[in-house]
């Protein structure tokens, strides 16, 4: 399997995250931060030629009754854009609680507050990013 990469994308950061060579596990990668349109998708195209990535997963972002509203319709019109921008498949999976799940670890290992803000967002696509990973090799998931 070819690597795969992560994205959460938030309203100032996009988080990224890389799948290893046997699309098995997530490893936070970078944080990007936003500047809108096309300066985002050749922003994360850089990193997708950099990791010879051959597939995007983007975060995307239901509300508490797992019903899609205007931030998972801003996700959707972005994966799009990404693909078609970069001719790789975008896949959507649902981000629900991953950034809330990347901050656990680092609240328990009481990383400042400045800290978790600069980490958080790759962390989270790693989360999502792994997600996507164990639904597609259920038999090697966590």
């Amino acid at each position: 399997m070819k690597r795969v990469i992560g994205i959460d994308l938030g309203s100032r950061r996009i988080g990224v995250a890389l799948s290893d060579g046997l699309g098995l596990t997530a490893q936070p990668h970078a944080t990007i931060a936003r500047h809108g349109g096309s300066r985002d998708i050749a922003a994360i195209a850089a990193q997708v030629q950099a990791a010879g990535a051959t597939r995007i997963v983007l975060g995307l972002p239901l509300d508490p009754a797992g019903e899609e509203g205007p931030a998972a319709l801003r996700a959707r019109v972005f994966a799009e854009k990404l693909h078609l921008a970069l001719a790789v498949p975008v896949d959507l999976i649902d981000e629900s609680f991953s950034t809330v799940e990347a901050e656990v670890p680092l609240l328990a290992a009481d990383v400042s507050r400045a800290r978790r803000k600069q980490v958080v967002d790759k962390l989270a696509a790693a989360v999502i990013l792994q997600r996507w990973l164990d639904s597609h090799h259920p038999e090697m998931a966590r």
